[in-house]
């Protein structure tokens, strides 16, 4: 057997090294998700009240199709708070018309935009001190719940210490491949920050499903830190004051708030640039899990290629990669495969199998291309 080269010992160590990161964030953190079993959390026996909060600009069509699926939720004590954030379609009309038959709904008028707000921050602070109740539950217009029983199964998690409970927000399953890539990117999302929050490191939620006490944004200064940015008014406020006490997961099917995904590459960019724009303000120490993630995803198909081009296959030392690669794509399809099903997203597994390495390459060209100021509907 032939010693290896100084290139053969180069390229296989960084393969190694990335593979090494690779399983530790694999079976360390997203097996937490992919093999959690929830604990069976009983409703208690006087169930608190609750406010549904949402703000809406010129939402008409979404808020005529889905606030009927909120404000008929089976829960015995809630609101349904909307602000109608500077429309000039027919939502207030629509809106009071609701008010006719649901009485335990609350609308919050802001006649005219406010330039100096940014995003749905203002708009969303307005609709929280409005509510009636200490318990918040957040969504948007375009939300519709998969179930009567949302808020049964958010709120029940209010037990002990509980202040903030992160639920799941995919989006609608529809055909072509912007659709499959949108609902991949959701996993994606979903798979880190509900394994971080399961170990003790909650980072971020969704607006379009979660929760927390009124309190708990009063007592922060709700978004006043970051009141500048457009995007932020869940992730950025999840990540200063979400504590591995305070905060807890639901995932039962019946809580997930499902979403009308955009229907074109280019708008899908410009959301998920706006998203990435608040991602670079988080905590330093979840800030640099995240980057070691996607560093070592992008050495280890660098390094692959890298081998392939520079050294001989026929090699008794490529041995060790190829057994790497083997276990890392068994361990991948094992992972998502049950974190899809969880998500009920499984017909995403053989997508999800050859769009990886394009995504890797992909989302970071997404996050540094720059863009015009983008201001949410």
């Amino acid at each position: 057997m032939t010693a290896p080269g100084t290139l053969e010992i180069s390229l296989i160590s960084l393969f190694l090294l990335a593979f090494v990161i690779q399983m530790i964030y694999y079976w360390g953190l997203f097996s937490k998700l992919a093999f959690h079993k929830p604990e069976e959390v009983a409703l208690p026996a006087e169930q608190i009240p609750v406010s549904v909060v949402l703000s809406a600009r010129n939402e008409y069509r979404h808020l005529s199709e889905n606030l009927p699926a909120l404000l008929e939720q089976d829960y015995p004590n809630f609101e349904v708070v909307v602000v109608n954030h500077a429309s000039d379609d027919d939502s207030a009309e629509l809106l009071k018309d609701f008010q006719k038959q649901y009485k335990h709904l609350n609308v919050v008028h802001i006649e005219k935009d406010l330039n100096f707000f940014k995003g749905k921050k203002f708009p969303l602070s307005l609709g929280i001190k409005s509510a009636k109740h200490e318990t918040l539950l957040l969504t948007d217009a375009d939300c519709k719940p998969e179930s009567k029983i949302w808020i049964q199964k958010m709120i029940a998690n209010y037990q002990n210490d509980t202040q903030m409970v992160l639920g799941y927000g995919p989006y609608s399953t529809e055909k072509g491949m912007v659709n499959k890539i949108i609902r991949y990117d959701t996993f994606t999302v979903a798979l880190q920050y509900l394994s971080f929050a399961l170990v003790g490191k909650p980072y971020m939620g969704v607006g379009r499903n979660l929760s927390y006490k009124k309190e708990l944004f009063i007592k922060n200064k709700g978004f006043t830190s970051h009141y500048n940015l457009i995007s932020g008014d869940d992730d950025l406020f999840v990540n200063k004051v979400s504590t591995k006490k305070n905060t807890v997961v639901e995932l039962s099917p019946e809580s997930f708030m499902y979403s009308e995904p955009k229907h074109s590459m280019s708008e899908w960019m410009r959301q998920k640039r706006r998203h990435y724009s608040a991602g670079k303000h988080y905590k330093k120490g979840i800030l640099s899990l995240l980057v070691l993630h996607i560093l070592s995803t992008v050495l280890y198909y660098l390094s692959i290629i890298a081998m392939i081009i520079l050294l001989p296959l026929i090699n008794i030392w490529m041995i060790i990669p190829a057994a790497g690669i083997v276990l890392r794509l068994f361990t991948r399809i094992l992972i998502h495969q049950k974190v899809l099903t969880r998500l009920h997203e499984k017909q995403l597994l053989l997508f999800s199998l050859w769009w990886e390495p394009l995504y890797i390459l992909v989302m970071p060209l997404i996050a540094l291309r720059k863009s015009k100021t983008i201001q949410w509907k």
